[in-house]
């Protein structure tokens, strides 16, 4: 069988570069199109649905904003599993339009049981600007398009 890839966009595009974690999904779908093996999903403001449809999926990626990381807006994180499993918490409390990267997966983590996946990588882009505006900053945006870089890059699709 096939390994089947879920990449995960977080954010909200009408908060400035908050939305970053959603345009680079919308860069990989342009690319991908129904790719067989990898799914795409929208966590802006859908969240909890989208979880349900995890099942299934031996690798989940998932890429957010970061803000007051202390590094330039756009620079690029990946986290390595190790930090991500110290950041899932045990019952989160979350508001349903704004579930985070660490909250999903400690949800994802209980609905799934024994089907959760191992293989997680998390990418957060570094932003400033998270006021009432749907325009991001050229440097979220040139964070986005490096990570959407190295996901085509990872799928052997090159631009």
């Amino acid at each position: 069988m096939e390994s089947k890839t879920a990449i995960l966009g977080f954010g909200n595009p009408v908060r400035a570069d908050d939305g970053v974690g959603i345009y680079v999904i919308e860069q990989l779908q342009k690319e991908l199109g129904d790719a067989a093996n990898i799914s795409i999903f929208d966590m802006g403001t859908s969240a909890f649905e989208v979880l349900f449809k995890l099942k299934g999926h031996q690798k989940i990626i998932l890429v957010d904003a970061v803000i007051n990381s202390g590094e330039a807006v756009g620079s690029v994180f990946k986290l390595p599993a190790s930090e991500v499993e110290g950041q899932i918490e045990d019952d989160p409390m979350v508001f349903l339009h704004s579930l985070k990267w660490h909250q999903a997966l400690s949800y994802a983590r209980k609905m799934l049981g024994n089907d959760y996946p191992e293989d997680i990588d998390v990418y957060l882009i570094a932003i400033e600007d998270t006021r009432f505006n749907t325009g991001m900053g050229e440097a979220a945006k040139a964070g986005g398009d490096k990570v959407a870089a190295l996901l085509l890059e990872e799928f052997s699709i090159v631009k």
